[in-house]
């Protein structure tokens, strides 16, 4: 978000979402080569209390530079350095652990600087990421890919017919309320979707306050810019997951990262979509480049 309070504009690649609730969305034309891109202003971020914070210098910064340092400071004053360097960089042997597993159309939640969008695109995945970060989506644009300014609690395209959804890099911790994020990934999920989910490497459950620090002080105070999250074990994350319909598919690790795999139940009910959530899904049906293989873009469509 400007710290101004005046509109900017973000190009983002299609598919964009005209019925969603983002601000100053231009309806892009049904052919993609035929016109340019669709612009939404930047001038309203996502109304999450994360989005103020994942909106600001230290961040947009870091991934202006490639680098850090950046972290999240918790209240009592510990650091979880976060790995910019690599989020810039390209998908490395743990990330490709992952995608290998990917399945149909993919949904990177906190797609972060863009990296495993551009790394499914070339797979041959459509792939779509979401972030509250315009430095983010702006970065993940121009590696190619497609990319909403979006969090994942918001209206999004496609609801419900997601062949696999990534929650990546820590972004389990998305609101720090892992029962309602594993619940909001099971609704965006087809029947019988694919979740891939990055814990921690050792038994935690962990609900904390934290704020994002780059090493100076902070303008506003230390109480400044606090939102919630938290970081899973595999363990913690499977109990989560069970009362949505979410069954352990597989766990691994590579280069220290953990990861797990879990499979939607095909027996439950898909969410009810309103008259802008079924437009939305068409949106982005036409909006994805024409398919060679004759796959659809979306599950079930």
């Amino acid at each position: 978000m400007s710290r101004t309070g005046q509109e900017r504009n973000v190009l983002v690649h299609p598919p964009a979402d005209p019925g969603a609730g983002l601000v100053g969305v231009e309806a892009a034309p049904a052919d993609p080569g035929a016109g340019p891109a669709p612009r939404i202003t930047a001038s309203q971020a996502p109304a999450h209390p994360e989005a103020d914070a994942w909106g600001t210098d230290p961040y947009a910064n870091a991934l202006r530079n490639g680098h850090g340092p950046l972290f999240l400071r918790r209240t009592d004053g510990w650091l979880l350095p976060l790995d910019v360097e690599r989020w810039c960089s390209g998908a490395d042997a743990a990330d490709l652990s992952a995608l290998r597993r990917c399945e149909g159309p993919v949904l990177d939640i906190g797609c972060g600087p863009g990296r495993l969008v551009a790394a499914l695109a070339a797979r041959g995945h459509r792939a779509l990421g979401i972030d509250v970060s315009e430095a983010a989506v702006a970065r993940t644009v121009r590696l190619g890919g497609y990319a909403l300014r979006r969090s994942v609690f918001d209206p999004l395209p496609g609801e419900g017919r997601w062949g696999t959804v990534l929650l990546a890099d820590g972004n389990i911790g998305i609101g720090g309320d892992p029962d309602r994020l594993l619940r909001r990934a099971a609704e965006l999920l087809a029947p019988g979707g694919l979740l891939i989910a990055e814990t921690v490497p050792h038994d935690l459950d962990e609900r904390v306050r934290v704020r994002l620090d780059d090493g100076r002080a902070p303008e506003k105070g230390a109480a400044a810019g606090l939102f919630p999250w938290a970081r899973l074990g595999s363990c913690a994350l499977l109990g989560y997951a069970r009362p949505h319909g979410l069954r352990a598919e597989g766990q691994w690790e590579a280069d220290g990262r953990a990861f797990v795999a879990l499979r939607r139940s095909r027996s439950v009910r898909p969410p009810n979509h309103s008259a802008d959530s079924r437009n939305s899904a068409a949106v982005v049906s036409s909006q994805f480049p024409r398919n060679t293989s004759g796959d659809s873009p979306l599950a079930g469509s």
